[in-house]
C-alpha cells in the first residue's frame, strides 16, 4: 500500500508492506538513500533488525554506519542529540548524506531533529518498527526533543524523502507497545473515522494480544496512515485541521511531563487523556451519554498503567501551560462533536481544565 504526503518540501511517499525492510538494499537510492548512510536505531531494535539492514546495505554497496542510542524516552534530549551530531562529525557525514531513523517514536524523533539540523539539514528516510511510529509520529514531518519541563518543547518541521513501514516488524513488538500504537489508532478512529470507530469496537481485543497476520496489520496501519496523510497535506503546519490528532494529547503530554517522562508511555498518557477529552465532550453537551459510554468501553480493553507516581493536581495544570497547545494562555482542547468529528475548543475554562485533570489523575 501506498500513500502519499504533501509538504512544503515537496511530496513524499510513504510505503505500507511487510518486507519493505528485507528489501531495503535491492535499490537504495530509489528509496531516498543518497550518499552515505547513518542507520540511527536503539539498543532494542539494534539486535532484531538494526544489525540485519546495515549488513544488507553493506552488501549492496551502500556506505552505512550503524548509531545506536538508548531505548526509551530519555534519549530524546539534548545531550542525545549531542551525542548522534558528535557521532556523524566524527564519522565524516555531510548535507549530502542521509539519516535512516530505524526504529520507534523516539529515534524517529531524536533522528529526525539531528537530522533537520546538521548541516541545516540533511536527507531523512523513515524506518519505523513499531506501531505508534508507523501509524503516527513518522508521517507529517514532526521532529523534536523534549525539555526538562515538557516533551517535544524544541523541535522543527522537517518533512522525510520516504516512509517506509515494514508491518512485518510489528511480530516482534511486546505487548505493551502494542497497546501504546493501538492508542494512536483510536484517537484517528475518534476524530475522524467512525466506521473505523466501529470496526474497532469488535476487532481491538485481537489486535492488543497479537492475533493479527501482515495482511490484518496492513489494513490497520493502512487506513490509519491514510487519515494522517490527508490532514498533514491539508495542515502541515498543524495550524487548522491537523490539530484534531491531538486529541487526548494535551492532558496526556502534561501527564508525561508531570510524571517524569518514562513511567508512562506515550499511548498511555493518551489513553488517560481520551478518557478526560471524553468527559469534556459530555460536559460542553457536544456528545450525549451514550457516546461517551461507547469511548470508554473502548478505552477499558486498554491494560492500565502500573507503578505511575500520582502527580498533583498543581502540577498537571503548570505543565499543561508549557505545552505548545497554549496559545497567549488560552489552552486549546480538543473534543468530540460525535464519534468520528473531532473540533477544537479555542481557550478551554480553568473550571473545565480542572476538571479534565481531576478526570485524568482519577485514571492513574
Amino acid at each position: 500500500m501506498r500513500v502519499t504526503v504533501q509538504s512544503r518540501a515537496g511530496s513524499y511517499v510513504v510505503d505500507i508492506a511487510p518486507g519493505l525492510l528485507d528489501a531495503l538494499a535491492e535499490d537504495a537510492a530509489a528509496v531516498g538513500l543518497g550518499g552515505r548512510v547513518a542507520v540511527v536505531t536503539d539498543a532494542n531494535v539494534r539486535p532484531l533488525w538494526g544489525e540485519r539492514v546495515r549488513a544488507s546495505l553493506v552488501g549492496a554497496g551502500v556506505n552505512a554506519v550503524l548509531m545506536e542510542i538508548p531505548a526509551g524516552e530519555g534519549s530524546k534530549t539534548l545531550a542525545g542529540a549531542d551525542a548522534l551530531w558528535t557521532q556523524l562529525i566524527e564519522s565524516g557525514f555531510g548535507r549530502g548524506d542521509t539519516v535512516l531513523a530505524l526504529g520507534g517514536g523516539v529515534v524517529g524523533d531524536l533522528a529526525g531533529f539531528v537530522a533537520a539540523t546538521f548541516h541545516r539539514g540533511m536527507r531523512l528516510v523513515h524506518a519505523p518498527t513499531t506501531l505508534l511510529a508507523q501509524v503516527d509520529s513518522s508521517i507529517g514531518g514532526k521532529v523534536a526533543i523534549d525539555h526538562r519541563l515538557g516533551k517535544n518543547l524544541i523541535g522543527a518541521f522537517h518533512p522525510p524523502s520516504r516512509v517506509l513501514s515494514d508491518v512485518s516488524t510489528l511480530r516482534t513488538l511486546p505487548a505493551r507497545e502494542r497497546w501504546n500504537g493501538l492508542a494512536e489508532v483510536v484517537k484517528t478512529a475518534l476524530v475522524l473515522d467512525s466506521e473505523l470507530f466501529a470496526e474497532l469496537e469488535t476487532a481491538l481485543p485481537a489486535l492488543g494480544a497479537g492475533r493479527m497476520d501482515d495482511d490484518g496489520w496492513l489494513g490497520v496501519v493502512g487506513r490509519t496512515a491514510a487519515l494522517k496523510a490527508r490532514l498533514v497535506s491539508e495542515d502541515e503546519l498543524e495550524r487548522g485541521p491537523r490539530m484534531l490528532l491531538n486529541f487526548g494529547h494535551t492532558v496526556g503530554h502534561a501527564l508525561e511531563a508531570a510524571t517524569g517522562q518514562g513511567p508512562l508511555t506515550h499511548g498511555e498518557a493518551v489513553v488517560v487523556g481520551m478518557r478526560a477529552a471524553l468527559a469534556v465532550s459530555r460536559r460542553l453537551g457536544r456528545i450525549d451519554g451514550g457516546e461517551e459510554r461507547r469511548g470508554l468501553a473502548m478505552l477499558e480493553h486498554f491494560p492500565a498503567p502500573s507503578s505511575v507516581p500520582r502527580p498533583t493536581r498543581d502540577a498537571v495544570r503548570a505543565a499543561l501551560g508549557r505545552d505548545k497547545k497554549a496559545s497567549a494562555g488560552n489552552i486549546r482542547y480538543v473534543v468530540l462533536d460525535g464519534i468520528g468529528r473531532g473540533a477544537v475548543e479555542p481557550a478551554l475554562s480553568e473550571e473545565l481544565l480542572g476538571f479534565a485533570i481531576d478526570r485524568a489523575l482519577e485514571a492513574l
